[in-house]
């Protein structure tokens, strides 16, 4: 992990981070983490870094360890309502005030922050920097990953369970066979290219 310095360190402070900006299925899933500095966790880095096994594996040990954690997210619809981008700054304040400890100051993945009252800073690829905030990204994955799995079995044709909604090969010969699910983003171009495709048929 990258050394990281912070103008909050030594302030009580979580670490925010989202995933599934990119999937055109699903919901975008964020969580917020408050480390324990007692407790550390070794091997915490970037969520896409790490093995599907390394991510189960710190899963609980996040859980168990952390001062504080949250997963929250925004719905499919509210994706489409609002878009990509605002829908996961919403997923990010809805983890963030769902702390139980509430922090001092939040160091956010990315360069955008959240509208909150929160003081906070944006750290460009901060899951590679921030301890805090590579463990929010591994509760987030794993818990998108494993609702994506769920949805395979509830949507067997799409193969879910491989790609986790993102545009693959396979997702997109899918959607062309077999159509646009409930839990498909209808505002993102190629699922909305293929809803007007088989309106045309």
């Amino acid at each position: 992990m990258e050394p990281f310095i912070s103008i909050y360190s030594g302030h009580l402070f979580a670490g925010v981070d989202e995933v599934g900006r990119g999937p055109l299925a699903g919901d975008v899933v964020a969580a917020a983490v408050i480390l324990d500095p007692d407790k550390p966790i070794e091997g915490l880095d970037d969520s896409k870094k790490l093995t599907e096994k390394k991510r189960e594996t710190l899963f609980p040990l996040i859980q168990e360890r952390a001062l504080s954690w949250c997963v929250s997210r925004a719905s499919v619809q509210e994706i489409d309502d609002i878009n990509i981008l605002h829908a996961s700054l919403l997923a990010m304040k809805r983890a963030v005030e769902g702390l139980e400890q509430q922090p001092e100051h939040v160091l956010v993945d990315g360069n955008k922050i959240p509208k909150w009252t929160y003081p906070a800073e944006a750290v460009v690829k901060g899951d590679s920097r921030v301890q805090a905030i590579a463990a929010a990204s591994i509760l987030a994955k794993v818990v998108r990953d494993r609702e994506m799995v769920a949805f395979d079995q509830q949507y067997p044709e799409y193969g879910f369970a491989g790609h986790k909604g993102y545009p693959t090969k396979v997702h997109m010969a899918a959607l062309e066979k077999y159509g646009v699910t409930p839990i498909h983003r209808i505002s993102f171009g190629p699922v909305k290219k293929q809803i007007e495709q088989m309106a045309l048929r």
